[in-house]
């Protein structure tokens, strides 16, 4: 890491250290190349091109997809004292007037702008004007016309990069291979930039699948057991996310619904309220997350299962971007995969991307109904080993496995023998021997396989057929209205060639709530509260979000460190010079029930080497105020003086005469000199 690179990540971002991978694409993006870097949400991809922009000369573009993002990270910036700004269509006049002035004047350093706005010849030549040095694209797995968060403005970017002749730089949470592809030739023109895959595991997420069994109180008492902490849940269907806000409203939580049906305006207000709100509940479908930059998430939630392992990926990846726990739990049962099935098969796509889509959430399925710890299959999707997590459901207790090669051979002999036209309801009827007048009907009650698998009831064969679904053994055929057909899969089971293990029935009743995450000890719990609640009351007073003043992270280390002093609290990761400026002061009292005497000049260096030197300074000249015999006229520095010597650490009499003068370069010259010396 550069020296520049080092000051600018301890002085703008708080940070001591680059975060795994972070360094070496800050590096190779200062330097100009094209990048691609895959990295995991709350990897930290902003700082990747947040940093290069203040190390390189002219303005860095970003292109970004959603508005409620660009005001948060232009808001975030701003605190940290970067000149950043953005132009989308939520400005107020003032707002713009201040980016155009930022520009012209050459101060703005990054520029953040929706990609809907390249649809203008009017944006290419202003961008030609202000100087840009180079591009960065935020979510670029936009520009994959098979993906679900497709935007057509994407492909310009491409044209923007060869029209401005400037490297580009682009990131995403979730690109598989194919959509790596796409992104190389849409924005690169085929030609490979430097490519960066980074670890996908997300170790401060806890990992967690259960069975429908009362869906909506399972969701209530999850949510119950994190009162007061921000969550979202999401649901499969629009109606779902109100219904289910207005239970949780009924609860007594603070919880808003949000869909692709609502007004743009009602959606802002949403995104704006999660944004500023601690412990705000949001239910909502697929359409809110993207872009979703609130770090302090702490738990999401799925009330149906997501379309693929991808999408899960990234809707779980938007809690705990702070790095701070974060909870998960996933509902799933056998009409969800119906649902999903056949929303794939009734799609548009061609029959490979079909084939893929089916694959995709296959990987979902076998994540649901894992016999191992969740994280090594997940990480194994993407290509990664892990040893066990600790930190799942299944190795919180692991699964109760049996046998199940009987069980599933017999279902597979009761689809057979109905010719693949039925589904789990009527094959479950003729497996534990229900004679129902359709099954009288169909005499099925004739077939071989009536009441052979009475050794299990209903609600245990549904969690079979559920679980042979998740291992992709049979699949409903929409053109049989969901009946059940096996798969190649399944035709080794079948046989006797192979074996298969399943979970006894998730179903079975909790014997106790779902244990709930602490963010710290119990002893350091009051204190994180109080910092919480110090924080909501500046947020709330400079009307942004609660995260922009200090992350949830920040606080913990905060509450669990007990900072003393300015420089004790400078040392904290997430607080850099200008919020320690700003807010240090306040946290500390917080923290140490007492204000801590500094003077001005003094603070300012808080948390610096110069800091320290600074201190010594003092004392050397309080010693020598009156001479070193004590008889002399009183004589002292200005703190600002003081704070000269510390930063420029002057390594002659002479040098230290043009900074204090004569007369004082006498009096402390050669005892001052020693300090320096000393300090390196």
């Amino acid at each position: 890491m550069t020296s520049d690179a080092a000051a600018l990540l301890r002085d703008v971002f708080g940070f001591d250290d680059f975060r795994p991978g972070q360094g070496e694409i800050v590096e190779t993006v200062t330097g100009g190349d094209n990048v691609l870097a895959i990295m995991p949400t709350g990897g930290g991809k902003s700082l990747c091109f947040q940093l290069p922009a203040l190390l390189r000369d002219g303005v860095t573009v970003v292109i970004s997809p959603l508005i409620a993002l660009m005001r948060d990270q232009v808001r975030a910036l701003q605190e940290a004292g970067v000149e950043a700004g953005a132009l989308t269509s939520g400005n107020t006049p003032e707002e713009t007037d201040a980016v155009w002035a930022g520009l012209e004047t050459g101060r703005l350093k990054l520029l953040y702008m929706a990609p809907e706005r390249l649809a203008s010849g009017a944006a290419l030549n202003m961008l030609r004007r202000i100087g840009v040095s180079l591009i960065a694209v935020d979510e670029a797995h936009c520009v994959s016309q098979w993906g679900h968060d497709f935007r057509p403005d994407y492909l310009r970017i491409g044209e923007l990069r060869r029209a401005l002749n400037v490297p580009l730089a682009a990131f995403t949470a979730t690109a598989d291979a194919e959509t790596r592809d796409e992104i190389v030739e849409k924005l690169f023109d085929g030609i490979a930039p430097q490519t960066f895959l980074r670890g996908f595991d997300r170790p401060n997420i806890h990992l967690a699948f259960a069975s429908k069994d009362g869906p909506r109180k399972q969701i209530l008492d999850f949510a119950d057991a994190r009162r007061g902490r921000s969550g979202i849940v999401y649901c499969g269907t629009r109606n779902k996310t109100e219904a289910l806000a207005q239970a949780l409203r009924d609860d007594g939580h603070s919880a808003c619904h949000y869909h692709g049906g609502m007004e743009a305006e009602d959606r802002r207000i949403v995104e704006t309220r999660f944004a500023r709100e601690d412990g705000l509940i949001v239910v909502a479908t697929v359409a809110f997350g993207m872009g979703i930059d609130k770090p302090d998430i702490r738990w999401v939630a799925h009330a149906d299962l997501p379309k693929s392992i991808e999408a899960y990926y990234q809707e779980i990846g938007r809690a705990g971007r702070d790095g701070a726990p974060a909870e998960t739990l996933t509902l799933f049962g056998p009409d969800d995969i119906r649902l999903r099935r056949s929303q794939i098969d009734e799609g548009l796509a061609p029959p490979e991307r079909r084939a893929a889509d089916h694959a995709r959430l296959n990987s979902l399925l076998g994540l649901a109904e894992a016999l191992v710890c969740r994280r090594q299959v997940l990480l194994g999707y993407f290509g990664e080993s892990s040893e066990p997590c600790g930190k799942c459901d299944l190795c919180d207790a692991p699964a109760e496995v049996f046998d199940g090669t009987t069980a599933v051979r017999k279902a597979l002999s009761a689809i057979l023998r109905t010719e693949e036209w039925f589904g789990s309801g009527h094959l479950i009827d003729i497996l534990v021997g229900n004679e129902t007048d359709r099954i009288k009907e169909r005499r099925h009650d004739q077939l071989s396989t009536f009441g052979c698998g009475t050794e299990y009831d209903k609600r245990q064969w549904q969690a079979v057929f559920r679980q042979m679904m998740g291992h992709d053994l049979v699949r409903p055929d929409p053109e049989r209205h969901g009946a059940l057909r096996m798969t190649e899969t399944a035709l080794p089971i079948l046989r006797g060639e192979a074996a298969i293990s399943l979970r006894r029935d998730t179903i079975r009743k909790a014997s106790r709530r779902p244990a709930v995450k602490a963010l710290v000890s119990e002893e350091d719990a009051p204190l994180l509260s109080a910092l919480r609640a110090k924080r909501r009351a500046l947020a709330e007073a400079a009307r942004v979000p609660a995260y922009v003043i200090f992350n949830d992270r920040t606080l913990i280390e905060m509450a669990e460190r007990r900072p003393a002093s300015l420089d004790d609290l400078a040392r904290i990761g997430g607080v850099g010079a200008k919020k320690l400026e700003r807010y240090g002061a306040m946290f500390l009292e917080v923290i140490t029930g007492a204000v801590e005497a500094l003077h001005p000049t003094r603070r300012k260096l808080a948390g610096q080497v110069a800091g320290s030197v600074f201190d010594q300074l003092l004392e050397v000249q309080a010693d020598l105020a009156r001479g070193t015999d004590g008889t002399d006229k009183p004589l002292s520095c200005s703190a600002s003086q003081l704070a000269k010597v510390a930063k420029l650490r002057p390594d002659s009499l002479d040098a230290l005469s043009r900074v204090l003068g004569d007369r004082r370069a006498e009096r402390f010259g050669p005892a001052f000199l020693d300090v320096l010396r000393e300090a390196g």
